[in-house]
C-alpha cells in the first residue's frame, strides 16, 4: 500500500531516491589533468677554439662541456663513461691542461681552446703518444684510450712545467719522468682492461725514460 496514495509513490520509494541523491552529490566530478607547458630551457651563446676551429653554439645552460663536444659538435672519440668525474674517460684538455669535461659546464669556456683526441692527431698523422700507445698495445678494448692519452699528453706537459706531485719526495725539486710518478699523475684515468703497464711504457717512450 503506497504510503502517499494521492502521489502514487512509497515512504521506502521515497527513502530510497533520497539516498541516491546524497551519493550523487558527495561524489566529486572527476578533475581533468590539463598538460602544462613544459617552459623552454635556458639557452646561451658560447664561442671557443675546438682543435683549432672557431666553434659557436647556442647551448642549453646545463650542457656539460662533454656533451657539447659528443651531441654538438660529434666529436665523439671523446668518451662518456661514469659521467661523474671518476673515470677519466672524458678528458680533453682545455688551454694546455687537462680536466674531465663531464664535470665542467660548456658555457664556462668562452674562449678558451679546447683539445679532444681527434685534435692530437688522426690515423695519418698520428700524435707520438697515440703511435706508442700503438707500439706498446696501451688498450684492449680501447673505450678508456683517447681519455688515458689526452691525459698521458698533458701529465708529460706537467712534469716538464715542473708542477708537483704526490709522491715527489722532495717538492722543491724538478720532478722527474720514473714510472711512479707517471703511475701517480695517471691515477685518475681508469682502465677496466688493466692495460696499466702498457700505458705506462709507452708514455716512457714518449718522454725518453724507462718504464
Amino acid at each position: 500500500m503506497a504510503d502517499f496514495p494521492d502521489m502514487g509513490v512509497s515512504r521506502r520509494g521515497i527513502l530510497a531516491g533520497g539516498a541516491a541523491s546524497a551519493t550523487v552529490a558527495v561524489i566529486p566530478a572527476p578533475v581533468q589533468a590539463q598538460p602544462s607547458p613544459a617552459a623552454p630551457p635556458p639557452m646561451m651563446a658560447v664561442d671557443f677554439i675546438v682543435n683549432g676551429e672557431r666553434q659557436q653554439l647556442k647551448l642549453d645552460t646545463r650542457t656539460t662541456l662533454l656533451d657539447a663536444l659528443r651531441e654538438h659538435l660529434k666529436l665523439t672519440g671523446t668518451k662518456k663513461g661514469c659521467d661523474h668525474g671518476q673515470c677519466g674517460a672524458c678528458t680533453v684538455m682545455v688551454n694546455g691542461t687537462r680536466i674531465n669535461s663531464c664535470l665542467s659546464l660548456a658555457l664556462q669556456h668562452q674562449g678558451d681552446e679546447i683539445t679532444t683526441i681527434e685534435g692530437l692527431g688522426m690515423p695519418d698523422n698520428l700524435h707520438p703518444m697515440q703511435a706508442a700507445f700503438i707500439a706498446h698495445d696501451g688498450y684492449q678494448c680501447g673505450y678508456c684510450t683517447p681519455g688515458q692519452i689526452c691525459s698521458a699528453v698533458a701529465v708529460l706537459k706537467e712534469i716538464e712545467q715542473g708542477v708537483p706531485s704526490h709522491v715527489q719526495a722532495d717538492i722543491t725539486r724538478a720532478p722527474d719522468y720514473s714510472n711512479i710518478e707517471m703511475r701517480e699523475r695517471m691515477s685518475g684515468n681508469l682502465c677496466r682492461c688493466g692495460a696499466y703497464s702498457n700505458i705506462a711504457e709507452a708514455m716512457a717512450q714518449v718522454a725518453g725514460a724507462k718504464a
